[in-house]
């Protein structure tokens, strides 16, 4: 049974009421944990192959595969639904590990970039890019790197959306970035910085990690709330409230992996620039 979905300004009231949506992004990043702690070898590249796809049917949708009449030579007719098929093999392929299988990641974009809208053709390409990268990363620091480290990378986010939603909500002040996200303010952008700082500094007193958690943390979660705007202009640019209804009531996959995906891609490039923070 589908949930009716509560017109804005109806599930809550004053500055409040989105809090349903901020409990539903928590636990969707807890079941990524949870799918990350349990799962293991082909388990694990199923699961993130699952996550690609999905994702790339949302991205679709917002890039101009909704329309049913846009023609694509390889598929027809095609829907969403066929590049997300894509685009979920395509990860588990680059998942084997085999020699140059990751190159497969190039599959859905290069197959997928005359299906979108003209104007949203570099849009699609650069989302895709990051939401394939980003699936296939997190395979490999939980490999790589251990359960403990995802583990921090998903406390990163969630600490930041908390503290972020509380203290922006209750300070109030100038807001961040208007244009984007009307409600995101600098007192709970700020808080989320230095929540996920205090985090960091707490795992290496506890001694959990070590000393570099306390600058990588904070810029982990800067590059989450970056990952968390993206998205929101990617909806404004589509003309959406949500990415999708997957989750009745609030919104898609995209809207709640939106942190991650910035969050991942930050750990990726401070990998190949320096050395990763260590969690024990």
């Amino acid at each position: 049974m589908t949930a009716r979905r509560i017109p804005q300004g109806q599930a809550g009231s004053g500055k409040w009421a989105d809090l349903s949506r901020r409990v539903a992004s928590t636990l969707v990043l807890l079941a990524i944990g949870v799918l990350l702690a349990v799962a293991q070898g082909p388990w694990l590249r199923l699961g993130m192959a699952v996550i690609s796809a999905i994702t790339f049917w949302e991205l679709a949708a917002m890039t101009g595969w909704r329309n049913p009449a846009r023609h694509v030579t390889l598929f027809g007719r095609s829907r969403p639904i066929a590049l997300a098929a894509i685009a979920g093999l395509s990860q588990a392929v680059a998942l084997t590990g085999l020699p140059l299988a990751w190159m497969a990641l190039a599959v859905p974009i290069l197959l997928g970039l005359p299906g979108a809208a003209r104007r949203d053709r570099a849009t699609y390409a650069l989302f895709g890019i990051a939401i394939l990268i980003v699936a296939f990363g997190l395979v490999g620091f939980r490999e790589n790197y251990g359960l403990n480290f995802v583990l921090w990378l998903m406390g990163v986010i969630i600490i930041s959306d908390t503290a972020g939603y509380f203290f922006g909500r209750m300070l109030g002040g100038p807001k961040f970035w208007p244009a984007l996200s009307p409600k995101k303010t600098w007192s709970g952008t700020v808080a989320g910085w230095i929540g996920s700082c205090l985090f960091g500094a707490i795992l290496w007193m506890a001694g959990q990690g070590d000393a570099a958690l306390i600058w990588v943390s904070p810029l982990v979660c800067f590059a989450g709330q970056m990952g968390d705007l993206a998205e929101s202009w990617l909806k404004r640019r589509a003309g959406k409230k949500d990415s999708s209804n997957l989750i009745p009531g609030h919104g898609g996959f995209m809207d709640r992996f939106d942190a991650v995906t910035g969050a991942v891609l930050a750990a990726m490039l401070i990998g190949f620039l320096t050395r990763l923070p260590v969690v024990n």
